[in-house]
Parts: C-alpha cells; sequence; structure tokens
C-alpha cells in the first residue's frame, strides 16, 4: 500500500467536503456564536480552513510549541479571503504531503505548549490528527450553519437538506 498516495486521496475528498461547508459562512454572521463558551463562526470557519497547512507542520516540523509564538491564527475580512485561505492551505498541505518520504512517517512528532504536551505521536499520527481535526470542526461548522438555518450539503452521502 502507498500510504502517501492514500492520504492525498483522503485530502482531495475531504478538501471537496469541506470548501463546501466553507463556501456556505455568510460573512455577515462572522460574529455569531451559540454559545459563550464557543468560537465564534469567523473564528471556527478560519480555523477549519487553515488546518490543511497542518500537514506542512507535520512534515517541516518535529515539533510545535505555541509557547514560541510561531503560530498565530490568520486574520480574515471577508468570504472570499476565508476561501482563499482554505486554497493556500489546502495547496500547501497537498505540497507537504507529496514531498513526504514514507520513511520519515515514523519519525516523532510532539505539539506542545511550552512544558504541556497535548500530542506526543508521529509524523503520521499528526496527519491523522489533522484529518480528525478537519473531520470534527467542520461537523462543529454544520452545526453552527443548521442553527441559522442554512441548508447543509452532504459530507459522505446525502443530508437531510438534499434528501427533501
Amino acid at each position: 500500500m502507498d500510504i502517501i498516495k492514500e492520504l492525498l486521496t483522503e485530502l482531495e475528498s475531504e478538501g471537496a467536503i469541506t470548501r463546501k461547508m466553507l463556501a456556505l459562512v455568510p460573512e455577515d454572521r462572522f460574529d455569531w456564536a451559540p454559545h459563550p463558551k464557543s468560537m465564534t463562526l469567523k473564528q471556527l470557519a478560519t480555523h477549519l480552513a487553515e488546518i490543511p497547512s497542518w500537514y506542512a507542520l507535520a512534515v517541516d516540523q518535529d515539533e510545535l510549541d505555541f509557547n514560541e509564538g510561531a503560530y498565530q491564527p490568520t486574520s480574515i475580512a471577508n468570504s472570499a479571503e476565508l476561501l482563499a485561505l482554505f486554497e493556500k492551505s489546502y495547496q500547501a498541505g497537498k505540497a507537504a504531503l507529496q514531498r513526504l518520504p514514507e520513511a520519515a512517517l515514523d519519525k516523532p512528532w510532539v505539539m506542545r505548549g511550552g512544558d504541556a504536551v497535548y500530542l506526543d505521536t508521529t509524523k503520521y499520527g499528526m496527519v491523522r490528527h489533522a484529518f480528525a481535526q478537519t473531520i470534527h470542526h467542520r461537523a462543529q461548522l454544520g452545526v453552527f450553519l443548521r442553527l441559522l438555518d442554512i441548508p447543509i450539503p452532504g459530507s459522505y452521502g446525502p443530508s437531510a437538506d438534499e434528501m427533501g
């Protein structure tokens, strides 16, 4: 099995689903959140749009330390910038996976905030984590959109909105 090829196929599939969801985010509701502890719609959508670039983090680095300030969320102002951010992240992630040698998949990879370790895995584990984060946050976005009465597209089959 060619693991890199499989990851690229999964990226393409998940990217298409994510692209459909992000295209529905209404910029006039960017500041809306369903609960005080929730991210705003803009924060959630921006985070989701950035996740494909995490594959480059997995490939090009062995660690991400949030306390070192190397990671800052991208600021967007409108829907066009949100979709452009996703496309940029997607292309960066795809390019990273294409240059990832399969032999490097089992190299250690750590996500931390100083001494606090959030994820201690391998480069492959970080790639899988990014896929899981995409699916998780896309599902959150679906709930946000549903609460705003925006019809939801199907992810792995038709949605209730598409079924009529």
